[in-house]
């Protein structure tokens, strides 16, 4: 394991890591525990590796985009394990590793001979994380699962778009990204644990309790009246006006969370007289007059272009902010300013930029030491690193047991 200084020693420097994972979720959850300081090793198959390594629109000089996005801080092996030699090699591996990440469908690596049982007896510290479609129990356990599918399970899509409109999915990958999250805190609680009791225990989420996690507002709502909130396209289900609305030139997103904000707000629009007014004196008067309410404020707004609107507001203390593209967002000073733009130099596709980790910590922040690996390019220095001598290394890559980078 390479030695880090103090000053570059992340908060999980000593942890180590094996990614037997692939796509997003595992990935997500490997890359953040690397940016912090892990020792994370990403285990391949031979044959093409993992499957976002196949994505090929976008690429860079070659390489997949949605790769690079989200492995870069990892050593990589590329390994059959369905070949006897290569699951000795896993095995060997697990030995001493703290964690195991994997999110293949459930019984995949116990028909393998590589489940918790197997690998808990060689190591019994070992924290194995595993993140399904659907979770390891309940009568859904052995059916795979995807992000979209998912979305669609959870009920997220029927809250997403615009009342009346088709059910659609967010516009981002959410159970999945949600998902490794939650598996990185669960490692992270199983780790506390390791490090009071020498014991490592099985830390398991799920695409489809990674959905549901984002209904904390909307299920409020059907537990406490027995109704399904529908879609209400940008405005929020507890509180108005907090949404998007047209400008002149385009749009903002004005938050009148409170009623302090509403107040400002009528000051802002000219329209004083809507804070006696019955129907719009509290949030919820206004959430019963929407109708009539939303209307009366896009006519004000959009006779003045954005940047107007974000100005007035911002000086008189309303939440207030712009609907930015990707682009925007990505080189918005504030953005640049957080560090969530990391800019990296890979051996194949050139200069190269991912996003940052979100989580910031003054004594051991984040490092990123390397990008994304190349399909088994840390192959060999890890086999010696475990015991192999060069000429079973050599065996094994003309076995097809590893493969190497080219």
């Amino acid at each position: 394991m390479p030695t880090d200084t103090p000053s570059q020693a992340g908060a999980l420097a000593g942890m180590r890591v094996l990614e037997l994972a692939q796509i997003m979720a595992g990935p997500t959850c490997g890359m953040m525990l690397a940016d912090l300081g892990a020792d994370v090793i990403k285990i391949e198959k031979t044959d093409g590796g993992d499957d976002a390594r196949g994505y090929r629109d976008p690429q860079i000089n070659g390489v997949s985009a949605p790769f690079l996005m989200l492995n870069r801080n990892k050593r990589a092996i590329a390994l059959d394990l369905k070949h006897p030699e290569g699951r000795a090699v896993l095995l060997r591996m697990v030995r001493d590793a703290d964690v195991l990440i994997e999110n293949f469908r459930k019984g995949t690596l116990e028909k393998l001979g590589l489940g918790y049982d197997v690998l808990s007896e060689l190591n019994p510290g070992l924290i194995y994380c595993a993140i399904s479609g659907y979770g390891r129990s309940g009568p859904a356990a052995d059916k795979g699962g995807f992000d979209l599918i998912a979305q669609g399970f959870t009920g997220l899509m029927s809250i997403t778009g615009e009342p009346g409109g088709p059910p659609l999915r967010t516009g981002n990958s959410i159970a999945d990204i949600n998902a490794g999250i939650l598996a990185a805190v669960g490692i992270l609680a199983a780790y506390q644990h390791k490090q009071k009791t020498g014991r490592g225990q099985i830390v398991e989420t799920s695409l489809i309790e990674a959905g549901l996690q984002q209904l904390y507002w909307h299920a409020a709502i059907h537990f406490a009246t027995g109704e399904s909130p529908g879609p209400s396209g940008s405005a929020h289900v507890l509180a108005t006006p907090y949404q998007a609305f047209p400008t002149q030139d385009g749009h903002i997103i004005i938050g009148g969370a409170n009623e302090k904000n509403w107040e400002r707000i009528a000051q802002v629009l000219g329209r004083p007289e809507w804070l006696e007014d019955p129907r719009y004196r509290r949030n919820s008067d206004r959430m019963r007059h929407r109708d009539t309410l939303l209307p009366e404020m896009a006519a004000i707004l959009k006779t003045r272009p954005s940047a107007h609107w974000l100005q007035v507001f911002d000086d008189a203390g309303v939440p207030v902010g712009p609907v930015h593209s990707v682009g925007e967002a990505l080189s918005h000073p504030q953005t640049l300013a957080r560090g969530m733009v990391v800019e990296q130099t890979h051996p194949e596709a050139g200069p190269i930029r991912t996003i940052g980790l979100p989580i910031k910590l003054t004594e051991t922040p984040a490092q990123y030491r390397r990008p994304s690996p190349r399909l088994g390019e840390d192959t060999r220095a890890l086999l010696a690193e475990y015991g192999y001598d060069g000429q079973q290394i050599d065996g094994m890559v003309k076995a097809g047991v590893v493969r190497e980078a080219r």
